[in-house]
């Protein structure tokens, strides 16, 4: 029996086990980080290798809290050093007595990694980076030294490979942080969620600004988690061999969400228009509520692999229940005498119901699959795909290409002992920022990091340094700003400023191995990167990338997907178009961190393009499966309604005025009434009419149109005038 006395002791416990599963975790990280640049920093001055600083700043490039981040990275690093080394040694055998044709090779080829690196933002986009990074380190040097340049380019491939797998062993041995169980958790803990709010909203207590909100965090993390999938393939076998159910997962969860916002929304509507919506909201009433029920267990608690199996299980059985009530309640509707618009609302919301439970159904079956090590749901080709603004790619790459032929120019002409530093840094910090979503915040950040390092460096390389005899000294001398900058790389609000700290002082303030104290060449080597590092930033305001000019470019992009959706291949469509709508929203959305305003017109702007665009593809799959019948040929009056309708919304999404609306609303109409128009030999039922799920299709695409809400609503509806009032 307990006692009063072990109350103390359990409250200890769990806040002892909270402080262990959040801060605790922090400081592991910072423990692996001093034991990681203990064993790689031994290695290096053990092998007497010529920069033992490449080495420790490959540590901290490379280090990350879950150790298949740290494989991936890993490998990726990989790819990009030998793809830099390939392409200097190239150059430099081309151009070893052309030093200004160098410079300028070297800027191209720097200013298309950045490109690249803008254009991927993940771990292709970090071998991009290494890419230019390894060239310029690489080539720089080589401007003095061109029969060194491959005695050098081999040492640097080797100090790169030590830090790699200091770096990989002790993560993924000592402690380890497993992407695997990361992902596991971010899946479990955002269903539970999302249970939450579906439910929330179902029963009509969701308020719209919440469900933006709720919305704009799972774009964000459609994103993080297909990183997080493809790092775990790294590290984990078995996570390997579910990484096709995993992808799966992402996706049909993105469909679910897509789903059950255009269910929201028309139920939305339907409460706008008073009277006449409650009649048909009070008759979806029950469908709605049994489909909560299903939910809200979800809702209340991790679900594992086998709960997902139960909650499948569930909805198969509850399906049948769930027809019989729609029909119910369109008995009811009729029982009422209500007119066709009625009946015509409820008929596409109970339909866009039974869609989100065969949804949910999908996304359980996929998640109780991953229980087992082999599944049939493994065998899925759609995949995740990205999407960028190329244009926004082709600016970072200008703007570091300029930048580094400006400050090569300045190196000529001054012969400056640190220039190729000064164009070395400028080069690494534009890459690195390219990746980020806010490359200003990040560029000031590594300003202010490295200038931290400067002070640290100057204190440490002539105040303490020259005191010192032996490796186990050094590496204490070595311990305060080792543990501080990786406290800083835990925390992602302060991750800039660890990186602008550890890399700049391992490459500038770390001894060698024989060390020499040279007051002049320490003072050069900083300036030289905290001036480049200041251009860097200045260098921003031509064409800064958080400027209204690129959300305008996002937020056609945005809209440009409705294209795609009435004009892309079917095969992969529905993957490709979710995925890429997502990654598009993201990165809008952070490079508008500072400007709500912007952030909720972007999100409107997802919001109606996912809910047209996704009904424009299920319509086309509908067209896809019809029967071989009379009333479904191609040249049909529905048939080219339909057609009619896509050339409309394609001219809408291009121009968002309301002319276009206008017409597009119009071929909508047209094609619904020729769909009313054209006989069909089955019994008017969703569940066996194609023609009757047709209309549903084309009904939703016109309430969305009719939106008040809509950001294409009204006469205003001009994109780009709407952002350049932002601005």
């Amino acid at each position: 029996m307990k006692t009063v006395a072990d109350a103390p002791v359990g409250v200890f416990r769990r806040a002892l086990g909270d402080w262990a599963l959040s801060e605790g975790l922090t400081w592991v990280f910072v423990f692996k980080a001093l034991l990681t640049a203990f064993v790689a920093l031994w290695l290096a001055y053990r092998l007497e290798l010529p920069q033992p600083s490449t080495v420790l700043a490959t540590v901290f490039i490379v280090m990350q809290r879950q150790s298949g981040e740290v494989l991936a990275k890993s490998f990726y690093r990989i790819v990009g050093t030998l793809l830099g080394l390939t392409v200097m040694v190239t150059l430099i055998a081309l151009f070893n007595q052309e030093r200004v044709l160098f410079l300028l090779c070297l800027a191209l080829w720097v200013g298309l990694c950045t490109a690249g690196a803008a254009r991927y933002r993940d771990f292709r986009g970090y071998a991009c980076v290494l890419a230019g990074y390894t060239a310029a380190m690489i080539g720089l040097p080589a401007t003095f030294d061109p029969d060194g340049a491959f005695m050098q380019a081999l040492w640097r491939v080797l100090e790169i490979t030590v830090g790699i797998l200091c770096t990989g062993l002790v993560m993924g041995l000592i402690l380890p942080q497993t992407s695997g169980a990361t992902l596991r958790s971010t899946l479990a803990t955002r269903f539970r969620e999302f249970a939450g709010f579906a439910c929330a909203g179902l029963a009509g207590g969701l308020e719209p600004q919440r469900m933006e909100e709720i919305s704009a965090r799972f774009a964000a993390q459609a994103v993080a988690l297909e990183n997080l999938r493809n790092a775990s393939a790294f590290e984990d076998p078995n996570m390997r061999l579910r990484s096709g159910r995993l992808a799966r997962l992402n996706n049909e969860f993105m469909v679910l969400s897509t789903r059950f916002h255009a269910l929201y929304q028309l139920l939305q509507r339907q409460r706008l228009q008073g009277e006449t919506g409650a009649r048909v909201l009070e008759a979806l009433q029950p469908c709605l509520a049994q489909v909560g029920s299903e939910l809200a267990p979800v809702s209340e608690r991790l679900y594992s692999d086998q709960d997902a199996a139960s909650l499948a299980q569930g909805l198969s059985t509850s399906k049948q229940a769930l027809m019989q009530r729609i029909r119910d309640g369109r008995q009811q509707l009729v029982e009422q005498q209500a007119d066709e618009a009625q009946l015509t609302d409820f008929n596409t919301a109970a339909e866009l119901l039974f869609r989100f439970t065969n949804d949910l159904h999908d996304y359980a079956q996929t998640q109780a699959s991953l229980a087992e090590q082999h599944h049939s749901r493994e065998n899925w080709k759609g995949n995740f795909t990205p999407r960028a603004n190329g244009l926004a790619a082709a600016v970072a790459g200008i703007r570091c290409a300029l930048l580094i032929l400006a400050l090569s120019a300045f190196w000529l002409a001054s012969s400056w002992p640190s220039g190729s530093t000064f164009v070395l840094t400028a080069g690494l910090v534009s890459a690195l920022s390219s990746t980020s979503s806010n490359p200003a915040r990040l560029s000031r950040q590594l300003l202010i990091g490295a200038s931290g390092s400067a002070l640290a460096g100057f204190v440490l390389q002539f105040w303490v340094f020259p005191w010192l005899d032996g490796f186990a000294l050094l590496y204490a001398s070595l311990v305060p700003v080792i543990a501080f900058g990786a406290f800083l790389l835990a925390r992602p609000q302060t991750l800039g400023y660890g990186v602008g700290l550890l890399i700049w002082f391992c490459m500038l303030a770390l001894p060698a191995n024989q060390t020499h104290y040279l007051p002049y060449r320490f003072f050069n080597e900083y300036l030289a990167v905290l001036a480049s590092m200041g251009l860097v930033v200045v260098s921003m305001l031509i064409l800064p990338p958080d400027r209204p000019w690129l959300w305008r470019r996002l937020e056609r992009d945005l809209r440009m997907r409705v294209v795609f959706a009435v004009s892309g291949k079917l095969k992969g469509l529905v993957d490709g178009f979710e995925s890429g709508t997502r990654d598009l929203l993201n990165q809008a959305y952070g490079l508008a961190a500072r400007r709500p305003d912007v952030q909720r017109q972007l999100l409107r702007w997802m919001f109606t393009v996912l809910e047209i665009g996704h009904a424009v593809i299920e319509l086309r799959q509908e067209q896809a499966a019809l029967p071989n019948e009379p009333c479904y040929a191609e040249d049909t009056a529905w048939q080219q309604g339909v057609r009619a309708m896509g050339r409309a919304l394609v001219r809408l999404f291009i121009q968002p005025d309301e002319t276009n609306r206008q017409r597009a609303l119009a071929a909508v109409e047209q094609a619904i009434q020729a769909v009313r128009d054209t006989p069909e030999p089955r019994p008017p039922q969703f569940d066996t009419s194609p023609l009757r799920r047709v209309l549903s299709y084309l009904h939703f695409i016109r309430s969305s149109l009719l939106d008040p809400r809509s950001p294409l609503a009204g006469g205003s509806a001009n994109a780009a005038g709407r952002l350049a009032n932002a601005s």
